[in-house]
């Protein structure tokens, strides 16, 4: 008869994505993740197979709640400003919890580019030209831009919500506010 887990596997998973996004990947232990979960390695081995499969699980866990930004974003009409909304919009909940980690997609892009982990990088690699698509569907409400304008603009912005991702860790709210501006008096 199989033992009734004594945790809830939404709570203990939570726990590891927050320590995961702080620590990244090879950084957290097996023991980090014992303490910070409250659980023991038997648990996390038989609930995920084991410190990849939890780690798996965290960014599935981060990318259904970016998804609901994503979602806006792909819902919005008003092209660009869409776009800038969603920079805004990934940045503010960040700095409102005082959460100084960045953007835990684009940490683990990051940890993971000269990585061998092909689901990791595949899960990645999807999550980035599914965001540079919708960039590019915005991009193109502005019918005065060509193919090529579009696709630089793409681009750049891609790279530049990849810096504010970074920027989020260190600098102050009107630094990164500022850059936003930057970003989109460029476009």
């Amino acid at each position: 008869m199989a033992r009734k887990k004594q945790y809830n596997e939404a709570e203990v998973v939570e726990k590891a994505m927050n320590l995961f996004w702080k620590k990244g990947y090879e950084t957290t232990s097996m023991l980090m993740l014992e303490k910070e979960m409250g659980i023991n390695k038997f648990s996390i081995y038989s609930s995920f197979g084991n410190k990849h499969g939890l780690f798996l699980e965290s960014l599935k866990l981060y990318k259904s709640r970016v998804n609901i930004t994503l979602n806006k974003l792909k819902k919005g009409n008003k092209g660009v400003e869409d776009i800038k909304d969603f920079f805004y919009e990934s940045i503010n909940s960040n700095l409102k919890s005082g959460n100084r980690n960045g953007c835990f997609v684009t940490n683990t892009y990051n940890e993971f580019s000269n990585n061998e982990d092909e689901i990791i990088k595949n899960q990645m690699n999807n999550f980035m030209n599914n965001l540079k698509e919708i960039i590019i569907e915005k991009l193109k409400i502005d019918s005065s831009k060509d193919e090529a304008t579009i696709l630089k603009q793409a681009n750049y912005l891609l790279l530049a919500k990849h810096g504010l991702a970074a920027a989020s860790r260190v600098n102050t709210r009107q630094e990164i506010e500022d850059y936003i501006e930057m970003i989109f008096d460029a476009i």
